[in-house]
């Protein structure tokens, strides 16, 4: 399995929409709204590299409200 943290900027005021519907999705164990720079945090779980393209490209930023994503894949 490969662990991964996605930073996610959403519309102003749309953080807890994104939030939920983010949350739905089978390869997300935690997300977390929070304060700066990006609105969101999610870390997925899934089984391999390409799988985080994946979800990111095809479920993640096909979300209407999110503007932009960074991905930061965890060392072993």
């Amino acid at each position: 399995m490969v662990l991964a943290y996605v930073m996610v900027r959403v519309d102003a005021g749309k953080e807890r929409d994104v939030k939920q519907i983010v949350e739905k999705m089978d390869e997300v164990k935690e997300s977390h709204i929070i304060y700066g720079e990006w609105d969101i945090i999610t870390k997925i779980d899934v089984a391999n590299v390409e799988k985080i393209t994946e979800f990111v490209v095809e479920k993640l930023r096909k979300i209407e409200e999110v503007r932009l994503t960074s991905t930061m894949i965890v060392a072993k």
